[in-house]
């Protein structure tokens, strides 16, 4: 959980069962005397109402646990996991289990280990059904969550089954606790929570499918051509990048049009709303100039470099062009998104906003499950781990990088050892590699694979040779591409559309974590 000033939940507690019982929650954020806001959650409805603001967004589709911590039910709100509900029953048992005992196991790695845990279960209804049908078809899942939870002696004190702006409780009591029809919803935004949240300055997004439709491929006519470009600059880039002089020179090329293009972001007056201003960042790139950045960040050096933007004033600029690189990352190019997606993660997890770097983090760990960048990041941000140790890393480097002198000077000097013997240092590719020291993300208690990604460098020619073969993998991948495309019929089969954007509904090529029901979404939220 945040400390005070974060604008997060820290504390919920209970006493008995939530049909007449008191439950509080702390709200940190600005206040007289900056202390922290006491809500009173005393019935089932106003803990439906408190989900939203415990995870930052309207969850669909979900099943959700939130842990509750000391046994006097007097305490706080502990780890937050979310799984989408698996499409067919028989995968219930195994997602059950999955989610308890990750959630256990996250809180116990964070040293707090939960008492009890309440469930949510959030589903619209189909064509033609209630929601009291929705209600009945996932009994049996809530029975399995249950179970999953008491197998580890972390009973759950409340079920709600959440859909059609209506809830019911999954462990009434008795007979007529909740009528048939369930309980309505109060208006969002309407509660004493949702004042004392707004007061706080919390924000509650839409619906996570709003947030990762942002990231998505484009499925519209304009993909055709943005693949196109795509299939150009890999047949351009790839040989360069696979040499050791060109990729230094390519590096160079792609980091300079990265920074022209935050500069066209930064220049551009803003607009509202996530969507259009999402439409309008696309309007801003050139199909070859996205190509271009896409192909370069393949190299893992010059993503590294691209991820020193990650605060003051050029995050904003920065997240916004890696989102937009992620859009365009279409049709068979669609595991090249790993690259920016993993950069939006970082950047938003840099700038404090843990919900879109999760979000961003899964879907490139979706694109591409080997991607020891987005790995390792994930990880970190699930352990509830400081970016400042990984900040502090990125600038050392940026600042040695500086003192170098000439930019290809340096890039070029990377092959090679000092004279005197001993390595230059920085921040390695994310690949494994024997460490070298300690560094802050290890003394923020991160596990020895994620220090090995941030280490000081003992061999640039170990950082040269894993830079290049992911490039040549990229380079084999981009190469079939090509060819796929070359023998892929042109007769109007394409999506079509009248300008850039996102399917309304779930594309075939979706990152496997949201197909298989998010879950690699599913890490703690603290």
């Amino acid at each position: 959980m945040r400390e005070a000033g974060s604008g997060r939940f820290v504390g919920l507690g209970a006493s008995g069962p939530f049909g007449g019982h008191g439950v509080s929650a702390a709200v940190h954020g600005p206040g007289p005397g900056g202390g922290a806001h006491q809500v009173t959650l005393r019935t089932p409805a106003e803990l439906a109402d408190a989900l939203p603001y415990l995870l930052g967004y309207r969850p669909e589709d979900s099943i959700v646990l939130v842990a509750l911590h000391d046994r006097d039910r007097r305490g706080r709100f502990g780890g937050r996991a979310r799984l989408g509900i698996p499409r067919q029953a028989e995968d219930w048992p195994s997602a059950a289990e999955q989610l308890a005992q990750g959630l256990v196991k996250g809180s116990e790695r964070r040293g707090a280990r939960p008492e009890s845990m309440v469930l949510f279960l959030c589903r619209e209804p189909e064509s033609g059904e209630s929601g009291r049908e929705v209600v009945e078809r996932l009994r049996p899942l809530a029975q399995l969550l249950r179970t999953a939870c008491g197998r580890l002696d972390v009973p759950v004190v409340e079920g709600l089954c959440i859909s059609d702006g209506r809830f019911w409780s999954y462990v009434c009591p008795g007979q007529g606790c909740c009528p048939p029809e369930g309980h309505t919803m109060g208006l969002p935004g309407t509660s004493v929570l949702a004042a004392a949240a707004t007061y706080a300055g919390l924000q509650v997004r839409g619906s996570l499918k709003e947030l990762t439709e942002r990231l998505l491929p484009w499925e519209t006519s304009a993909a055709r051509e943005q693949e196109a470009a795509l299939d150009t600059a890999s047949m351009a880039l790839v040989p360069r990048i696979l040499d050791e002089e060109g990729r230094a020179a390519v590096a160079e090329q792609s980091l300079e049009l990265a920074g022209r293009l935050m500069k066209r972001l930064t220049d551009t007056p803003p607009v509202s709303g996530t969507r259009p201003a999402d439409l309008r960042d696309d309007s801003l790139l050139e199909h070859e100039e996205a190509a271009t950045l896409i192909l370069g960040l393949q190299d893992r050096t010059t993503r590294d470099r691209a991820a020193q933007w990650m605060e003051g004033d050029e995050a904003g600029p920065a997240l916004r062009l890696w989102r937009a690189l992620a859009r365009r990352c279409v049709g068979p190019y669609r595991e090249h998104a790993a690259a920016p997606l993993t950069l939006a993660g970082w950047v938003a997890w840099s700038t404090g906003d843990e919900l879109e770097a999760r979000e961003a983090l899964a879907m490139a760990l979706g694109a591409d499950p080997d991607y020891l960048f987005a790995r390792l990041l994930h990880q970190a941000c699930n352990e509830g781990l400081d970016p400042e140790s990984v900040r502090r890393c990125l600038r050392a480097e940026r600042t040695e990088r500086a003192s170098e002198g000439h930019a290809l000077e340096g890039r070029a000097s990377e092959g090679r050892t000092s004279e005197d013997g001993e390595q230059p240092t920085g921040c390695a590719a994310p690949d494994p590699a024997p460490p070298a020291s300690d560094v802050a993300v290890r003394a923020a208690g991160a596990p020895e694979a994620t220090s090995r990604a941030f280490a000081p460098a003992t061999r640039r020619r170990h950082r040269s040779r894993s830079a290049a073969g992911g490039v040549a993998r990229s380079g084999r991948r981009s190469a079939q591409a090509a060819k796929a495309r070359r023998r892929r019929p042109t007769d109007g089969t394409s999506p079509s559309g009248e300008g850039p954007g996102r399917a309304e509904t779930e594309a075939p090529g979706r990152p496997r974590a949201h197909r298989e029901g998010g879950r690699h979404g599913a890490g703690e939220d603290d």
